[in-house]
């Protein structure tokens, strides 16, 4: 799960620096976000259902 939130918050931060120059702070934010929630994901250890 957060892989993949990982994953598609990078492709959006990417074209929006390359396409949306002014909305790629909201967009590098939403990155930054998404490397932190990355980090506590294995900080803590993946728990299976």
């Amino acid at each position: 799960m957060f892989m993949v939130l990982f994953m598609v918050m990078l492709i959006a931060w990417l074209l929006g620096f390359a396409a949306f120059h002014v909305a790629g702070g909201l967009i590098h934010l939403l990155l930054i976000v998404a490397v932190i929630s990355l980090v506590l994901h294995f900080v803590r250890g993946a728990r299976t259902a």
